[in-house]
């Protein structure tokens, strides 16, 4: 069922670079206007906020803080990256959050990764790293992009690593619904601070936003939370390796915008890496905590 759930999220993951080319609002508000319309939509949920066990009241409801803070902060740096450099280079590097997680899963989890993960790690971030190599040899001033698209994997890590940990402290709707009204109040502090409108100019931006709230958003990062409960966060991470081969097709397809020949044997390291890391039994788990 994880497994299933973890699938249809980077799927749906994968199209929040395309919507975000179709949108020409500012970065900030195009994060602010995603995570606020994902708040509105989970506002129900966040009526019944009571904790369950494990941590406090009070500890549950810092963590979705600053998960959602961090999530903020990953979508500004990333969504600001692909006015940069290319899809493929925003999403390819972005997706290197695995490198952080297992650092910090160490760190804040206590959780250890076995060599097999160490290994499947090892031999997806080398596939990133081919199609990488393969767009940055184009030249022009990238680094600008690169370099956001590295601080929203780290921060992305961070959001996720600490969603595993508040797990047991409350339903993971309330959760969700409680990280996304952080999220959109750090996205909207960052829109006002950088003087960027928390509204676009263009009534069909709206519409494109809102699409962003359902599909990669809800669909996407709402079964990343859902997964992380139930499995080891850096095994979550590194399925999420997938998504930039997901948006170079998609970005093919709707921009006609190539992807460098380095994508096909990145690709197959890539899913490499994945059907390893998903071999080890290690790293899943059966529990069930809720919603």
């Amino acid at each position: 069922m994880a497994g299933a759930v973890l699938t249809l999220a980077v799927v749906a993951i994968g199209w929040g670079s395309i919507l975000v080319r179709l949108c020409d609002a500012p970065p900030l508000t195009i994060a602010f206007l995603r995570v606020g319309f994902a708040t509105l939509l989970l506002a129900p949920f966040a009526f019944s906020t009571r904790p369950r066990r494990g941590l406090s009241g009070s500890g549950w409801g810092l963590s979705a803080a600053i998960a959602g803070l961090l999530l903020a902060a990953h979508f500004a740096t990333w969504i600001a990256s692909l006015a940069y450099t290319t899809i493929a280079a925003s999403t390819l590097l972005v997706s290197t959050q695995p490198i952080f997680t297992l650092v910090l899963s160490r760190l804040i989890l206590r959780e250890r990764a076995g060599r097999r993960a160490f290994a499947a790690t090892g031999i997806a971030l080398a596939g990133v790293a081919l199609v990488v190599f393969g767009d940055l040899r184009s030249g022009g001033g990238r680094l600008v992009g690169d370099l956001l698209a590295l601080v929203g994997a780290l921060c992305a890590a961070g959001y996720l690593v600490i969603g595993r940990r508040a797990r047991g402290a409350v339903t993971f709707p309330v959760y969700f619904a409680t990280v996304n009204m952080w999220a959109a109040i750090g996205a909207g502090l960052l829109a006002l601070l950088a003087r960027q409108p928390l509204l676009p100019a263009a009534r069909g931006d709206l519409g494109w936003c809102l699409m962003m709230a359902l599909v990669p958003h809800l669909l996407g990062h709402g079964g990343l939370n859902w997964a992380v409960r139930r499995m080891r966060a850096y095994l979550v991470n590194l399925t999420v390796l997938g998504e930039p081969i997901l948006a170079s097709v998609y970005a093919f397809v709707i921009f006609n915008e190539r992807p460098p020949v380095a994508v096909y044997p990145g690709a197959l390291l890539i899913g490499v890496g994945v059907a390893l890391a998903f071999s080890d039994r290690s790293a899943r788990e059966g529990a069930s905590d809720g919603l």
